[in-house]
C-alpha cells in the first residue's frame, strides 16, 4: 500500500509539473472556458466560496454572456484547502478541459501551487482570494494578476494604525501556514521599524477550534497588543474565545491584521467595536459600492466583501482586455491588462504593475459601536485613505525577478 501511495503521488506530480502539450483555445472554439478554485465548505468558504463564485457569474452576466462572439463559462473545484488539489485541478482544466484562464484561486497556499502550473503552461490566473506578499516577489510570474490585497498593505496599515494608538509591544497569534507567516513578518517589520518590540509568537495549525491555550500564552508576555495574523473561521475563533477569557477587558488589545467584513458581522460589534481594520472595499461607501452589493445581497443575503467585489472587477477587467486583445491568448491580454486603467466601484485609477500588483487604494476603518450600527452590515466607519503608491511595497523594494531596476 506504502509502494502504491508512492507512485500515484510520483505520476500526480509529474503531471502537475509537465509541460501541457495541448495549445490554447482557437478562436474558432465555441466557448471561452474560465475557471475558479475555491475553498467551498472549510476555513475561507465564508470570505471566498459561493460569494467569489456568485460575483464571478454576476460579471460574466453583466458583460453579456459573451467575448469574441463566443459564449463564457464559468467552471468552479473545491481545493479542500490543499495545495496538491489545486494543482491538480488546474492541470486538468489547462490540460484536457481548454479552460483559457482562472479568476481566482481561494487561499495562499493553493495559489502558489496554481501558479507554478499556470507558469509553464503560460495561462492567465486571477488572485483575489489569496494574500501572501510573495505573490508578487519572489513567486512572481508574468501570467499572474493579484488584484485585492496583499499581507504588506494590511499589515503595514493596521500595525501602524495601532502603534500610533500606543500599542509598542506585539505577540503574534499566527495560523501556521504561508498566509499567516507573511502576514506576521509584514507586520513584525513595522513594529520593528517604529521602535516598537515583538515578545514572541505562538504558531497554531489551521482550522484550530481552542485557542486559549494561545491566548494565555500571548496574555502572560505582558505584550500590549496580541497582532492576529490569522482569518476566516480561526480569525473568529480567536477573538470570540478573547472575549470570553476578558483579554481586552484587562487593557489588551486585539490587532486583526486581516480581518473581513464577514468576520466582524459573524462576530458582532459587542467583542470587534473600536478594533482598526485594513480594507480594499466597503459596501456603503458610494452609490456605486451599494447598488454592486444590494444585488449581491439579494442572491446571496449577506454583503459582498473585498475578496468578493474583487471577483467581480477582476472578471470585468479580463473581459474587457479579451475584447480589446481579440484573443484569449495570455500575452495580448496581459498586456491589454496593464495597459488599460480600472475604474470601477472597487477601485479608483488601479493599474497593473510589472510584477503583478493591481495598485489601488486601501483604507483603514473602525468598527463601529453597538449603538453606532443602524443595522446587521452598518459595522464600519472610515478613518483613513492610504493612496496605493503608499499602500504597497514600492516597486524598487520588488523582490520579483520580472521587474528591472
Amino acid at each position: 500500500m506504502r509502494r502504491l501511495k508512492s507512485t500515484i503521488f510520483a505520476s500526480l506530480f509529474v503531471t502537475i509539473m509537465a509541460p501541457a502539450q495541448a495549445q490554447p483555445a482557437s478562436p474558432a472554439a465555441d466557448l471561452v472556458k474560465l475557471g475558479m478554485i475555491l475553498d467551498m465548505g472549510s476555513l475561507y468558504a465564508d470570505v471566498t466560496g459561493p460569494g467569489s463564485e456568485l460575483a464571478a457569474r454576476m460579471a460574466v452576466a453583466d458583460f453579456g454572456g459573451k467575448v469574441l462572439g463566443r459564449p463564457i463559462e464559468v467552471v468552479v473545484a473545491d481545493h479542500q484547502t490543499k495545495a496538491d488539489i489545486a494543482a491538480a485541478i488546474a492541470t486538468k482544466w489547462y490540460d484536457a478541459e481548454n479552460v483559457v484562464a482562472l479568476l481566482d484561486v481561494a487561499a495562499s497556499s493553493p495559489a502558489l501551487a496554481v501558479m507554478n502550473v499556470a507558469n509553464l503552461r503560460h495561462r492567465i490566473v486571477l488572485l483575489n482570494g489569496p494574500g501572501a506578499s510573495s505573490i508578487t516577489n519572489e513567486n512572481c510570474i508574468a501570467t499572474a494578476v493579484h488584484y485585492v490585497y496583499n499581507t504588506y498593505a494590511v499589515a503595514h496599515a493596521v500595525t501602524k494604525a495601532t502603534m500610533d494608538q500606543g500599542g509598542k509591544s506585539w505577540y503574534y497569534l499566527t495560523a501556521d501556514y504561508t498566509f499567516g507567516h507573511q502576514l506576521e513578518n509584514d507586520s513584525a517589520a513595522v513594529v520593528k521599524a517604529n521602535g516598537g518590540q515583538v515578545l514572541g509568537e505562538a504558531k497554531a495549525p489551521i482550522t484550530t477550534a481552542d485557542f486559549s491555550s494561545f491566548l494565555l500564552q500571548a496574555q502572560q508576555s505582558g505584550a500590549q497588543v496580541i497582532g492576529l495574523a490569522n482569518a476566516g473561521s480561526d480569525l473568529i475563533n480567536s477573538v470570540k474565545q478573547a472575549a470570553e477569557f476578558g483579554i481586552t477587558r484587562s487593557g489588551t488589545k486585539l490587532a486583526s491584521l486581516a480581518a473581513n467584513i464577514n468576520d466582524i458581522h459573524s462576530i458582532g460589534l459587542d467583542a470587534t467595536q473600536g478594533l482598526v481594520v485594513g480594507d480594499a472595499f466597503y459596501w456603503d461607501t458610494d452609490d456605486q459600492s451599494r447598488a454592486f452589493a444590494n444585488r449581491f445581497y439579494d442572491k446571496l443575503n449577506k454583503m459582498p466583501n473585498m475578496l468578493q467585489a474583487g471577483v467581480y472587477s477582476s472578471t470585468t477587467h479580463y473581459l474587457q482586455a479579451v475584447q480589446a486583445a481579440g484573443t484569449t491568448d495570455a500575452e495580448p491580454v496581459m498586456q491589454k491588462m496593464r495597459e488599460m486603467p480600472i475604474h470601477d466601484f472597487f477601485a479608483h485609477d488601479g493599474h497593473i504593475r510589472a510584477d503583478g500588483l493591481m495598485v489601488h487604494d486601501i483604507y483603514l476603518f473602525q468598527v463601529k459601536k453597538p449603538s453606532e450600527s443602524k443595522g446587521p452590515w452598518d459595522l464600519y466607519k472610515r478613518v483613513a485613505t492610504i493612496p496605493g503608491d503608499q499602500a504597497f511595497q514600492p516597486l524598487s523594494q520588488s523582490r520579483c525577478p520580472l521587474v528591472k531596476k
